[in-house]
C-alpha cells in the first residue's frame, strides 16, 4: 500500500484537527474536506462540501485526489438536534463516503464509530455488559438514536467490506470522549477518582465503562488505520489503557458490573476493553494516561 494524499472529513473539529496534524508529521499530503469556512492552518488543501450529498461527497473526494480518507465529519452526540438529524448525518455521511471511496479506487477508508454502538452512555438503559474485557465480538444493543447510528454504519461497513470485487480497507474506530490535556486535567487529574467519591457522581464513567482517549493517541489511531492493509473492514475499540478511575480495575469491576462474566483476570488499572485486535491489526497500542499528570 502507497499513500501520499489523505483527505480527514470534519478537519475543522477538534479530532479532525488533531488528525491532520498528525498526517502532516508523519509526511502527507492532507486536504480537509468539510462543511463552512476553513477553521484550521494545518491541512495542505481545503474543500467545502455537504457530506450528506452523494454527488458532493464525490466530488470532493475526486478533487482531493485521496488516496484514503478518514471520516470524522458527523454530529457528535445526541445533544441539540432531532434525532433524524443526527441518524441522518452519521448513516447517510458514512455511506456517501464508503460508496465514493469504493468508486474512485481509494485504497483504505476510516470511519469514526463510538463506544455508544455497544449501547452506552446515551441510552436509557444502563450498558449491557455481557462479559470483561469487552472485545469486539461483543454483542451491540444500543437505544439512542446515536448508538443506534453508529452501529448501523458499522453494519453498513460490513457490507462494503463483504464485497468480493472491493480492494478497500476499510476500519471504523469505537471512540469513546477524547480530551486534550487541559481536559484531562481538569476531569480525572483535579477531581477525587476514588470508587467511593464515584460512588454518587452522576458523571462517574460507569456509561462508558470508564473509559477515555487522549487527543494525540485518536489522532495517531486514525493514522494507523488508514495505513493498515487487510481484506474488508474491521471494527476496533481505541480507548486509553487504562480506566479514568483510581480503584484497581478488577474492584472495580466487581462493584461496578458484578455479573459480567470475567473472561480473563483484570490487572492494575487496565482498560476493560480488550485492545489486543487493534494491536494486531493497526500495530497500535494507546501510550498516554490522565496518571501522567
Amino acid at each position: 500500500m502507497t499513500l501520499s494524499t489523505i483527505a480527514v472529513t470534519g478537519g475543522n473539529g477538534k479530532i479532525g484537527r488533531a488528525i491532520l496534524g498528525d498526517l502532516s508529521d508523519h509526511g502527507y499530503e492532507t486536504v480537509n474536506v468539510s462543511r463552512g469556512k476553513r477553521r484550521e492552518d494545518v491541512s495542505d488543501a481545503y474543500v467545502t462540501t455537504d457530506l450528506l450529498d452523494a454527488g458532493e461527497t464525490y466530488g470532493a473526494l475526486a478533487t482531493a485526489d485521496a488516496d484514503a480518507v478518514v471520516h470524522m465529519g458527523t454530529i457528535p452526540n445526541p445533544d441539540g438536534n432531532p434525532q433524524y438529524r443526527t441518524y441522518e448525518s452519521n448513516t447517510m455521511s458514512a455511506m456517501h463516503v464508503l460508496e465514493a471511496s469504493e468508486a474512485l479506487g481509494l485504497e483504505s477508508c476510516c470511519l469514526a464509530s463510538s463506544i455508544n454502538a455497544m449501547g452506552a452512555e446515551h441510552q436509557q438503559r444502563p450498558p449491557q455488559v455481557e462479559y470483561l474485557p469487552v472485545d469486539e465480538a461483543h454483542p451491540r444493543t444500543p437505544d439512542d438514536v446515536y448508538g443506534v447510528a453508529k452501529h448501523a454504519m458499522e453494519v453498513t461497513a460490513d457490507g462494503f467490506g463483504r464485497r468480493p470485487d472491493s480492494d478497500l480497507t476499510i476500519a471504523t474506530l469505537r471512540y469513546p470522549w477524547v480530551p486534550n490535556e487541559e481536559e484531562l486535567v481538569e476531569s480525572f487529574v483535579e477531581p477525587d477518582r476514588s470508587l467511593e467519591a464515584l460512588a454518587d457522581d452522576p458523571w462517574s464513567g460507569r456509561d462508558v465503562l470508564f473509559s477515555y482517549l487522549h487527543l494525540d493517541d485518536a489522532a495517531v489511531v486514525a493514522r494507523k488505520a488508514v495505513e493498515a492493509d487487510y481484506d474488508g473492514h474491521e471494527s476496533f475499540w481505541t480507548v486509553a489503557a487504562d480506566t479514568t478511575a483510581d480503584a484497581p480495575t478488577a474492584r472495580l469491576a466487581d462493584e461496578c458490573f458484578p455479573e459480567a462474566e470475567r473472561r480473563r483476570d483484570l490487572e492494575g488499572h487496565e482498560a476493560l476493553f480488550d485492545l489486543s485486535k487493534a494491536e494486531a491489526l493497526l500495530d497500535w497500542r494507546p501510550e498516554r494516561s490522565w496518571r501522567d499528570y
